[in-house]
Order: C-alpha cells, then structure tokens, then sequence
C-alpha cells in the first residue's frame, strides 16, 4: 500500500508506462494498414525475435526505463544489477525467450494502453456529469450518476489508472528479469571474469606487499645500520643502496597503479629471477652477509615461475632484514628434475619477532607456489629459519 501511495512521485514509474506504450507505436501503424485485424503484430514479432541484435535492444532499453536507477548505478561504479542482460542472442535459446518477451510485451502494453485511453475519459464523462452536462451518444460511464456522485467519483478513474500502471510496471519488469536476464552460460561468464578480476586485485595488493615492503625494511635497516656506524664511507653506500631500492620500488608502483587505471600504454616487465642480482646486493648493502648459489638458466625459465620465483626470493629476505637484521643468509636457486628449488636459510636471534604461523609475508609466500602447483615450506630448521619452495616446471610451459 506504501509503495501504491509512493508511485506518483517514483519516475521510474512514469519510465515503466513509456516503455509500455512504446509497443503500442506499431500497432497504431498497423492499424493505419489494415485495421481489421488488430491481432496481427502478434506474429509480425516473431521473425524479429531471431535477430540477434534484437535481444540486445531490448535489453538496453528494459534497463534505461524499468530499472534506471540500476543502469545509474552501474555506471558510476556502485553496485547495481538490474537482472536484466544486454547481450546479442548467441544461442538459439536466447532467441526463442527473446520471441516470448516480444509477444508478452505487446500483451502487457495493449493492457495498459487500453487502461490509459478509457479510464481517463471515463474521468472527463464523470467531470461533465457533475456539470451538468449530459452523456455522449455513446458514454464509456455504465450508469448516470446524480451531479454530486458524479463528482466524488470523478477522481476514481485515475486513481485506478496509476495502481494499473503500477502492477502493470511491476510485471514487465519481472518478465523482463525472467526473459532478457542473462542465461546460465552468461552469468557463469560473468562470474569468471569477476573472478579473475578479484585474482588480479589479490596479485596487486600482494605485489604491493612485496615490493614497498621490501624497500622500506631495507631504507629503515639501512638508514639505521648508517647512523649507527658513524663511517661516511658506510653511509654513502647506505644511501646509494637506498636510493637503488627506492627508485625501483617506485617503478613497481608506476607499473601497478597504470593496471590500476587500465592504462593503454604498456606496463614495465615485472622482475625475475634473472634479476636475482639485484635483490641479493641489496641485502648484502643492508649489513647482511649473503651467501648465494644459483645454478641453471634462470633466464629460460617460464614466465609464472620465474616472476613469482622472484617475489618469493624477495619476501625471503625482506622477512630476514624486518626480523633478524643483518643475519648470515644463504639462498639457494637451483632448477632440477623438472621444477625449480628455492631456499632461504638464516640463523634465528635471541628473540625473534615473528612466530612459527607467519604474517601475510608467509602466507603470500605458499599462496604463490600454491597457485603455480607448487609448495612452500616456512619454519623453524636446524636451528635457524628456513623458506624453501618447489615450483613445477612442465605444466608450466
């Protein structure tokens, strides 16, 4: 009842009963032709109703007028479905619903224009009794009220007007959601291509993790390890190591914010392992002695492995420089037996700030060998602190 009183003063109301008068266009054209069968654009519909593009003009016009604030919110980014698809038919099952959408909605429409021609006059018969005025020849009022029932009865008519477009509306818009709603194959699409849009939001807030958490770890240990020392030499180095750090963590950034933006201008190519180099050198800039052995061609490995190989490496030895400093390091690349072994040893301190469960580092750490078909071990080993990861290399290629 809330929503009956509410309807005048909705728009999508008055959109609803444009949409439902458009359909009406070629019957008054048909009728200009041959008025003697008005039932004719019934079947005039159907071979329309195969035209691909069809569907997809239905669609986009079902969304404007019965679900605008849908469409509206949609397009400014807000969450927003209106149920109803904008697609060409690309299967023959889509046709088929798309031939019943036109038949209901002609049904539908004549209903409401019938119901927007006569109740309106009956309301000006009404009007003209109370004035005193008397009926047509032939009235659309079944009775001759007295004047002053006439009156009181004048607005009736167009109460019933806006209540019939109302449900009416309300119809055709759930026909809509039923018939020119996305298919099951359709909505399974769209829910691949919003699952691989949240897969590559996680790798981004991932790649954010480890890329500026690495520079930063080494900026703070490296800025730390200079003013302690007191050495200009040392701290000249410090800060051409942080320096080197910084500018390639800023050009990881410019490279996931143009993703971020869907730039069209080609993205920088994300690190691999080839560029090992780089990583171990800045730890060794850090105060922490590395001892490193890569064996193989770290250069031929396949795209996946090799750039998540890499951030592995580099979540490594982040967690070493955030947890333990300036610690002995041992990392170990070595491709064998048709996968990729990667280790990262390091004593423990007195007190290690991080527990057996990891952080978000960790976990980063076995998601992306996980991904890849691979494992990832994290934990206490012999004494120190072991990350040794296996990556496949023949399904990768």
């Amino acid at each position: 009842m809330y929503r009956l009183l509410r309807a005048p003063l909705r728009p999508v109301t008055y959109s609803r009963w444009l949409h439902l008068c458009v359909p009406l266009l070629l019957l008054a054209l048909w009728m200009f032709i041959n008025p003697r069968w008005p039932w004719m654009p019934l079947l005039i519909v159907i071979p329309f109703g195969f035209v691909p593009w069809v569907r997809l003009a239905e669609g986009l016009q079902a969304q404007f007028l019965l679900t605008p604030r849908a469409r509206e919110g949609a397009e400014d980014g807000e969450a927003g479905d209106s149920g109803i698809g904008a697609a060409v038919s690309a299967r023959w099952a889509d046709r088929w619903r798309t031939v019943l959408w036109l038949e209901i909605r002609l049904v539908v429409s004549g209903a409401a224009m019938f119901a927007t021609v006569w109740l309106p006059v009956v309301t000006a018969e009404l009007i003209a009794l109370a004035l005193g005025h008397p009926l047509n020849a032939d009235p659309l009022v079944p009775f001759a009220p007295p004047p002053w029932a006439a009156a009181l009865l004048a607005p009736v008519p167009l109460v019933v007007l806006i209540v019939v477009v109302v449900l009416l509306g309300e119809l055709i818009t759930a026909v809509a959601r039923r018939l020119l709603g996305p298919s099951a194959a359709e909505r399974l699409t769209a829910l691949e291509a919003r699952t691989e849009q949240l897969l590559e939001r996680t790798r981004i807030a991932r790649e954010l993790h480890d890329s500026i958490g690495h520079a930063l770890t080494v900026a703070v240990v490296q800025a730390g390890a200079a003013r302690a020392a007191g050495d200009p030499e040392f701290t000249d180095r410090a800060l051409s190591a942080i320096e080197e750090t910084g500018r390639a963590a800023l050009e990881d950034l410019e490279r996931v914010l143009l993703v971020l933006r869907e730039s069209a201008r080609p993205a920088s190519q994300r690190p691999t392992l080839a560029e090992a180099d780089r990583l171990l050198e800045s730890a060794r800039a850090s105060g922490a002695p590395v001892e490193a052995e890569l064996s193989g061609a770290l250069e031929d490995l396949p795209g996946p492995v090799t750039r998540e190989g890499y951030r592995i490496l580099q979540e490594a030895l982040t967690n070493v420089l955030r947890h333990c400093g300036p610690v002995p390091v041992r990392v170990r690349v070595e491709m064998a037996d048709g996968r990729l072994e990667l280790e990262v040893t390091n004593p423990l301190p007195e007190r290690p700030s991080f527990s057996t469960g990891g952080g978000s580092g960790l976990r980063g750490i076995r998601e992306r060998a996980s991904l890849l078909g691979g494992e990832a071990e994290t934990g206490p080993h012999q004494g120190g602190w072991r990350v040794r990861a296996r990556l496949p290399l023949e399904r990768i290629r």
